[in-house]
């Protein structure tokens, strides 16, 4: 007789029932695992028998096969060490065969039965309730992983407590919900000195999730702005804050099985390689365009960035997903992030001072943006210089706006979207539309149109460029809460995408 348990196979966010059969049959004693196992889960049959020994139960003198099916989807982990022991607990006749097949379990196994958390336990509670079945995991794992709500989760501190749980000795209690972490800013944009348009900037930026370009010389604040963007975004939604964890949770940087309500930051440093910042690796894992999903990736120093690295970027800030490829594995992950870039104007940052530029300049400004392609450029939809502040300025009291004043305008910005695209699924910002839905709502009156029209043929800009300044033109309407696009909206969006210098 084949006793069966259910576990899950990782395929990017999504998760995959796997069925762990086990036969015990006679002949020779043996233990093994079939059905394209790695070397982690081809390990488990040592894993599963010292945990067994210390619960002071034999494994017969029979020939045990475990199978992992389906058998040629590839089977990656350490998590499938709990469900070969149900299967093979079941086959012996010490868990009920109905007991086992009711339940996705995953969960590693330490020699003396301890269960030590895994990651993936939040996409696995979600497949667990699309199949109408319950979750065992480890203890550990069980705060993160009842969040979904709609299965039961069974968190188990080692081996003995599921065999206890299950023949009805000892009970364990469902698990609950780990806390929701309440955002926490302790950075200010009031604390930036000077830098207006960079801050309005910001605000566009925040309000419509569009992309951003900090130009500057060195020590002029564009990491300091960048790092106070989150301080104006506003929260995530309960549907943002599952899928961003589901991944988040992949990676295992969920901290105690919480959930942040914050949308992520991250930065990336420049010599990070291509699989860190696309994703890939050994097991396709996702990469940090992924872990900034409705959040911020912020690349600082952006030039300096290897330029395969660079252009990897152009297809997921178009698409808002990435796929990775892989000769044994197509893995996609959602990846619809706020890009903000800063840069140096040359390799020694001082190409608009003529005291303290090099020798090379303006050729060594033109060689060191030559790095960034065109086609990334065009992907900017704002593009500002940052100019030193004099120190005079640093010690005079800010008059300027705080966070709270210009987060709420970009709450209120979104809301607006939020309701304009709630018939659209494809689209939630500004930055989703495209096609007749953008030509709808970003249609601008007839000054603002002939506007438009001369600089599209003064500047030569490409379609997207025209299509993106008509979504930060329909954004900066938001903002002023009109209805419609106005000649002075659309002249502000494109002022932050031709250059200063320029006139039309």
């Amino acid at each position: 007789m084949v006793s069966r348990a259910y576990t899950v196979a990782f395929q990017g966010v999504e998760a995959r029932i796997v069925e762990v059969q086990c036969a015990v049959s006679a002949g020779l004693p043996a233990f093994s695992i079939v059905g394209l196992p790695d070397k982690a889960v081809s390990e488990a049959r040592d894993r599963v028998r010292a945990a067994l020994s210390s619960m002071s139960i034999a494994l017969p003198s029979k020939r045990i096969t475990i199978n992992l099916s389906p058998a040629d989807l590839p089977k990656e982990g350490s998590h499938f060490d709990l469900p070969i022991a149900l299967a093979l607990l079941s086959a012996i006749d010490i868990l009920p065969h109905d007991v086992t097949q009711s339940v996705v379990a995953l969960g590693e196994l330490s020699l003396d039965g301890t269960l030590i958390p895994v990651i993936g336990a939040l996409p696995a509670a979600m497949t667990a309730a699309e199949h109408n079945r319950s979750l065992l995991c480890p203890e550990a794992s069980g705060a993160e992983a009842a969040w979904v709500g709609n299965t039961q989760v069974i968190a188990a501190g080692s081996l003995g407590a599921v065999v206890r749980h299950y023949t009805g000795q000892v009970p364990i209690s469902p698990a609950d919900p780990g806390e929701v972490s309440a955002p926490h800013q302790t950075k200010n944009l009031r604390d930036v000195k000077g830098q207006e348009r960079a801050k309005r900037a910001l605000e566009i930026a925040a309000a419509g999730r569009h992309h951003l370009m900090f130009v500057g010389t060195p020590g002029s604040g564009k990491s300091m702005l960048a790092a106070r963007l989150p301080s104006i975004l506003p929260p995530l939604t309960p549907r943002e804050a599952l899928s961003t964890s589901m991944i988040h949770s992949l990676a295992g940087l969920l901290v105690e099985g919480g959930i942040s309500r914050t949308r992520p930051f991250r930065e990336p440093h420049h010599t990070a390689s291509m699989a860190a910042i696309i994703g890939g690796g050994r097991q396709a894992k996702p990469g940090e365009v992924s872990l900034a999903h409705n959040g911020v990736l912020f690349m600082d120093e952006f030039p300096e960035f290897p330029r395969m690295v660079l252009e990897t970027l152009r297809q997921p800030v178009e698409t808002g997903e990435v796929m990775i490829a892989r000769a044994n594995a197509h893995v996609r992950y959602p990846c619809k992030f706020m890009l903000v870039a800063a840069a140096n104007p040359c390799k020694c940052g001082y190409l608009s001072d003529p005291e303290r530029a090099c020798s090379r300049a303006p050729a060594c400004g033109e060689d060191y943006m030559a790095r960034i392609s065109g086609p990334l450029m065009d992907r900017f939809d704002l593009r500002v210089d940052v100019p030193p502040v004099a120190f005079t300025d640093l010690d005079l009291q800010s008059d300027s706006e705080g966070s709270a004043e210009i987060a709420a305008r970009v709450a209120s910005a979104r809301q607006i979207q939020a309701a304009r695209f709630a018939d659209a699924p494809a689209a939630h910002l500004n930055a989703d539309a495209e096609g007749d839905l953008l030509t709808r709502i970003a249609t601008p009156d007839p000054e603002a149109r002939a506007l438009l029209v001369r600089a599209a043929d003064r500047f030569h800009l490409s379609a997207r460029g025209y299509h993106r300044v008509l979504r930060v033109a329909r954004t900066i309407a938001d903002l002023d809460e009109a209805e419609t696009v106005q000649k002075h909206h659309l002249a502000e969006a494109l002022s932050f995408r031709i250059p200063a210098s320029a006139a039309l």
